[in-house]
C-alpha cells in the first residue's frame, strides 16, 4: 500500500474526489540563431490546465509472448505479490517484492522539511496508479505450453517458487498467435505449435490473409475485455525480435498505405505491425518491447488518426541503461568519448533468436542509437574538426550455458586534455528476465495512467489527450520512439526528471530544482 500524502497546494489546484484539476505555467527558453551564429535566448511561458481522473480502472494486460521468459516471469511476479508467496533458498526466506520497478520500488523528492533536509515519498504515492497485483493478465504465444510448464522451460525462477505458483500457472494457457516465419529466426519453428494462421489439412503457415489476422486479434482483445469485465486493456509485445521491415513508399509510409498493404498481404507487413494495427483500431495502447521497427511511419500516422497510444522500442534493462548514464556523465564532464565497444552473451530464447543475423541487426540498431542525442548536445567535443560521431561496436553471442544470465562487457575509450586518454571497462552480469519484467510493469502502469490525464491551454475550451507517441515511457525503452520531427531523448536522468516533474505539476507542486537556497543563501 502506498502511503497517503496531503498536498497543501495553492488555489491553482482543485480536487473533488474523482477529478484533480491543476493550473500550471510552463516556462522554457526559445533559442534563435542568426546568420553569424549568434544565439538569442528568450524566456517563454504558456498557461495550461491539467485534469486527472483519479478513479483507478480495472485494467487488463495482454502480452504478445505470454509464454516466454518475460511473460512467465511477469505473471509469476504478480501472483507471488498478490498472494504473498514467500519461498526458501539457500540464502534464506525470500519475500515477494517488485524490486527493479520505478513505480513500485523507487521514491520521488517531494520537498524539504523545516530544517532544509530533503523528503522523499514512494513514486506511487503522488498520484493514483494501478496496482500491478490488480492487473488481469492474458495474451498470445506461438507456443501452447501452459504457463507452469513454460515457466519451467524458461529456467528463470527458483524451483521452490515455481512449485508454489504451479496451481495458479497451470490454469493459464496462451491464446494462439500469428506466425510469419520470414520475420523471426528459423530456429523458432519448433516452438510454433499454437498458431492460428495455418492450413488445417497441410499444416502450412498461411500469410495470405493478414487482414484476417488483424480482425482475429481485435476479436481476441474484445473477448478478453468482456470475459474479465475490464474497463480497459493494454497490449505489450514481449515476443521474439523480428527482422527490420523495409520502409517503402506506397507500402507502410502512410496510414492508408499500411492498411492497404496489410489487406494485400504485402511481405513487409510484420506480425508486430499487425498487432499494432489491431490495437490502434481498437484504441488500445500498444507498447513494443522489442527492437524491430514496428512503428513504421504509416503506423504512427494511423495512431494519430485514431488518437490511440503507442510506445517503443525495446526494453532498456542492463547494458544500455548504464550506457545512457555513463555517456551522459562523460560528455557533461567535458570528457570526449571516442569509442564504445559492447559485447554480450546470453543463453535464453531471446539469445537463440538473436543468433540469426537479421534479428541481431534489429537489436544492434536499437542499442547503437542510445548516445546520439548526448553527442549532439556538445559542439565543443563533437564538431566538424574533431568529428561528430563515435566508434560504436556491438556484439551479441548466444551461449546456452549461461541461461537467463546475460553477460555484458563494455569499454569506453575517451580523450582527455592535451592528448591524454581515459579508459573505463565494465563487466556486468544480470538476470535478463528479472530486469525486464519490472520494466513491463512500469510501462503498463504509466501508460494506463497517462490515459487518465488530459490538458488544455488557458484560452481553449476543450481538453486534449497526450500526443499518441508516449515519449514519457522513454525511461524504460532502449530506442525511444519520438514524435515525428523531434529527436529522441536518451539521457536517463532527463527521462526520469520529465516523469517526476509531470507528477509534481499534476498535484500542484513546483517543478523540482536543486538550487537549495535554504542552505546557500544567508
Amino acid at each position: 500500500m502506498a502511503q497517503q500524502i496531503q498536498f497543501n497546494t495553492s488555489e491553482k489546484t482543485t480536487n473533488n474526489g474523482d477529478t484533480l484539476v491543476t493550473k500550471f505555467t510552463y516556462e522554457n527558453s526559445l533559442v534563435e540563431t542568426d546568420a553569424s551564429g549568434k544565439l538569442t535566448v528568450t524566456p517563454t511561458k504558456q498557461d495550461y490546465e491539467f485534469k486527472v481522473d483519479l478513479k483507478q480502472p480495472k485494467t487488463g494486460l495482454m502480452l504478445v509472448g505470454l509464454g516466454g521468459n518475460n511473460g512467465t516471469t511477469l505473471v509469476s511476479s504478480i501472483l507471488a505479490n498478490k498472494h504473498n508467496i514467500s519461498f526458501e533458498t539457500k540464502e534464506g526466506t525470500i519475500k515477494p517484492n517488485f524490486y527493479g520497478s520505478v513505480t513500485q520500488s523507487s521514491t520521488i523528492k517531494i520537498g524539504v522539511d523545516a530544517t532544509g533536509n530533503d523528503v522523499y515519498a514512494p513514486f506511487n504515492s503522488i498520484v493514483p496508479l494501478v496496482n500491478p497485483t490488480d492487473l488481469v493478465v492474458g495474451g498470445w504465444d506461438i507456443s501452447k505450453l501452459p504457463l507452469d510448464q513454460a515457466s519451467k522451460r524458461a529456467k528463470v525462477l527458483d524451483v521452490t517458487l515455481q512449485e508454489k505458483l504451479k496451481p495458479y500457472l497451470k490454469e493459464m494457457t496462451p491464446l494462439p498467435s500469428i506466425y510469419y516465419p520470414d520475420f523471426i529466426a528459423m530456429n523458432q519453428k519448433e516452438r510454433a505449435d499454437n498458431v492460428y494462421n495455418v492450413d488445417a489439412k497441410s499444416g502450412e503457415v498461411k500469410t495470405d490473409n493478414k487482414w484476417a489476422d488483424v480482425e482475429k486479434i481485435r476479436s481476441d482483445i474484445k473477448e478478453f475485455k468482456k470475459q474479465n469485465g475490464l474497463d480497459k486493456v493494454i497490449v505489450l509485445w514481449t515476443a521474439n525480435t523480428e527482422r527490420y521491415a523495409e520502409v517503402a513508399a506506397g507500402v507502410n509510409d502512410t496510414a492508408d498505405n499500411v492498411l492497404e498493404a496489410t489487406k494485400n498481404n504485402h511481405p513487409e507487413i510484420a506480425p508486430s505491425t499487425v498487432f499494432a494495427i489491431a490495437c490502434i483500431l481498437e484504441q488500445v495502447p500498444y507498447i513494443n518491447g522489442s527492437p524491430q521497427n514496428t512503428f513504421v511511419p504509416g503506423i504512427i500516422e494511423l495512431a494519430e488518426k485514431h488518437n490511440s497510444f503507442i510506445g517503443g522500442d525495446d526494453f532498456k534493462s542492463g547494458q544500455t541503461k548504464i550506457k545512457s548514464v555513463l555517456a551522459q556523465f562523460l560528455v557533461d564532464a567535458g570528457i570526449r568519448p571516442v569509442s564504445i565497444a559492447s559485447y554480450n552473451h546470453l543463453g535464453n530464447n531471446d539469445g537463440f533468436n538473436l543468433s540469426a543475423p537479421q534479428q541481431f541487426r534489429s537489436k544492434e540498431i536499437s542499442k547503437a542509437s542510445v548516445v546520439d542525442d548526448i553527442i549532439e548536445s556538445n559542439q565543443i567535443l563533437y564538431n566538424d574538426e574533431k568529428g561528430k560521431s563515435i566508434d560504436h561496436c556491438i556484439v551479441i553471442k548466444y551461449l546456452p550455458a549461461v541461461g537467463d544470465s546475460k553477460v555484458a562487457m563494455d569499454e569506453y575509450y575517451s580523450e582527455l586534455m592535451l592528448g591524454g586518454h581515459n579508459k573505463i571497462s565494465i563487466h556486468n552480469v544480470c538476470e535478463d528476465s528479472l530486469l525486464a519484467t519490472p520494466l513491463i510493469i512500469d510501462l503498463v502502469v504509466i501508460a494506463e495512467f497517462l490515459q487518465r490525464v488530459s490538458y488544455k491551454k488557458a484560452d481553449e475550451a476543450e481538453y486534449h489527450d497526450f500526443y499518441p507517441v508516449l515519449t514519457l515511457l522513454s525511461y524504460w525503452l532502449k530506442a525511444p520512439l519520438a514524435k515525428p520531427g523531434f529527436k529522441p531523448i536518451n539521457g536517463l536522468n532527463k527521462q526520469r526528471q520529465a516523469l517526476e516533474n509531470l507528477f509534481r505539476l499534476l498535484v500542484g507542486l513546483p517543478i523540482n530544482n536543486e538550487l537549495r537556497f535554504e542552505e546557500r543563501l544567508v
